[in-house]
């Protein structure tokens, strides 16, 4: 069992190694306007951390808000300061991640002909817990503006001290698709 969930491990850490190679080129989507449209449209991250503890990999959705800045994808993301997230954060700040939507079946008369319409998106990249007050409402405004299309909350300085704001700064992103 142990060598399954080892080769399982393996298997996901050398996908997040190799993610800017896509085997289908002609599924690869470069375009930057198209990548922001999809990131726009999509709501829930998938982060994946390997929780070396308990010697197993851990995925969590998120809600999240992105920005780009100097070329480089940074996301947002909000949750508590305790928990399995927070203290995974906290021991390695390298971690994998996901997005997808899109999805629609494409039948076809026999098994080996379905298909499916899709765009993903797959990358690695740096996670931090955010402490700075100021920064915490940066990255709430991002993800507010994201989940609402609005600008202009408020924050109270006491749920402020208590929120956790994750930032996550993509080293690696790959955009695929069958659209």
């Amino acid at each position: 069992m142990k060598f399954y969930i080892l080769l399982q491990i393996i298997s996901f850490i050398l996908a997040l190694t190799v993610s800017d190679k896509v085997r289908r080129k002609d599924r690869q989507i470069t375009d930057k306007a198209m990548i922001e449209k999809f990131l726009t449209e999509q709501s829930i991250i998938r982060l994946g951390y390997y929780d070396k503890q308990n010697d197993e990999v851990y995925v969590v959705p998120l809600n999240y808000g992105y920005v780009i800045e100097n070329d480089q994808y940074i996301f947002y993301m909000h949750g508590g300061q305790k928990g399995r997230k927070f203290e995974l954060t906290k021991d390695g700040p390298k971690v994998g991640f996901e997005i997808d939507g899109n999805y629609e079946l494409v039948r076809g008369d026999v098994a080996c002909k379905h298909s499916a319409k899709y765009q993903s998106i797959i990358g690695t990249g740096k996670i931090e817990i955010i402490n700075d007050i100021e920064e915490k409402k940066k990255g709430m405004d991002i993800i507010m503006q994201h989940a609402t299309g609005k600008t202009g909350f408020e924050y109270g300085q006491k749920m402020l001290e208590v929120l956790g704001i994750y930032k996550l700064t993509a080293t690696k992103l790959t955009c695929k698709g069958n659209l």
